[in-house]
């Protein structure tokens, strides 16, 4: 059995690859980056066993290419959002509905443990997801500009992303944020957005 033909199925060199990650994501999604491995990992992708070592080298090297790619789809979301509603708000929201679609890459973009963090590939594709949200700073009233800008992406990143991460955990009570993802992190994130204004109930100082 050859690399490039496996069960009968013909593969183009980038088809393979495609492949390959989109069986990344279905082992992921079923028992987590733990329980991965390149020989499951090609046998779900009907190629030979030394297919993923091929393409990836090692496990690290497959969850470097992974992340990379889920990096990737989380700047293209948020560029979408953005061009579409130009609101921080809604890109919260876009963050949020990436997690929970694309939930196995989510899993292993934030644990370098498991990666190559120093990748060329992947540091770029972190600095445009990181882009794609810091962008969404400059939508604000009175946009904040310099090191308070940078503060305000990481305030604006660290609630979205933990907003997703404890969604994801099952942690938030139904009968508070409801089933829809997007609709209850469209209603935090409004809330934190006007927490302070006029009619709040808080005394200005």
């Amino acid at each position: 059995m050859t690399e490039a033909k496996a069960a009968g199925r013909p593969y183009h060199h980038g088809d393979l690859r495609r492949a390959l990650l989109a069986a990344t994501a279905e082992a992921i999604g079923e028992s987590g980056p733990a329980g991965l491995s390149l020989r499951d990992l090609a046998r779900r992708a009907g190629v030979s066993h030394a297919a993923p070592a091929h393409h990836f080298g090692d496990k690290a090297g497959l969850l470097t290419a992974f992340a990379t790619e889920g990096f990737g789809l989380l700047a293209e979301t948020l560029d979408r959002v953005r061009e579409r509603t130009d609101s921080l708000l809604e890109l919260g929201v876009g963050y949020v509905r990436f997690a929970v679609g694309h939930r196995a890459h989510f899993e292993v973009m934030f644990r370098p443990e498991l990666f190559h963090p120093d990748d060329p590939e992947l540091v770029a594709a972190k600095w445009r997801a990181a882009r794609a949200l810091q962008a969404g700073v400059t939508t604000l009233p009175a946009a904040p500009e310099g090191p308070a800008a940078a503060r305000a992406g990481l305030a604006a990143w660290s609630i979205v992303h933990g907003f997703a991460t404890l969604w994801l955990g099952g942690a938030l009570p139904v009968d508070q944020v409801g089933a829809d993802p997007e609709a209850a992190s469209r209603e935090v994130l409004r809330l934190l957005f006007t927490l302070g204004e006029p009619g709040d109930g808080q005394r200005p100082g």
